[in-house]
């Protein structure tokens, strides 16, 4: 579920401020151990945008390479888990929804990596879910 309003975001300290226009053309939730450990929670809830989609209003992202071509970005005074960013990608860039002003205007709609999620955690959606990446 996708809704149209304008929508803004930021840390949690205010410190970086963003804008995003119009819909996000994915939107998933991620239970790698890569989003668990550097997210600090046992899944990601993540929503796909063009890099021109995102406005950054204030601030910056600070970037951790966690792997080869994998750029999380944070924010550097508070922590905040913001962005994910894959270098073989350019034109996308991944956000927290739960960085959000109003997280409950983006829905995910699929889950990967649901070997890694913790058998205690039960989500029950209608989801489809993958057990390692999402293939094409």
């Amino acid at each position: 579920m996708f809704t149209q309003i304008g929508r803004e975001g930021g840390c949690l300290c205010g410190a970086i401020r963003y804008r995003i226009e119009g819909k996000p053309f994915d939107a998933d939730y991620c239970h790698c151990r890569m989003c668990q450990k550097s997210i600090g929670a046992v899944f990601g809830a993540w929503m796909d945008f063009k890099v021109q989609q995102v406005t950054w209003l204030k601030g910056k992202v600070t970037e951790f390479a966690s792997s080869e071509y994998v750029r999380r970005g944070f924010c550097a005074q508070c922590g905040c888990s913001l962005t994910f960013r894959h270098t073989e990608y350019p034109d996308y860039l991944t956000l927290t929804i739960a960085s959000l002003d109003d997280p409950n205007s983006v829905q995910p709609n699929y889950h990967i990596y649901t070997e890694q999620q913790p058998s205690w955690l039960k989500i029950e959606d209608n989801c489809q879910r993958y057990p390692q990446a999402r293939t094409k």
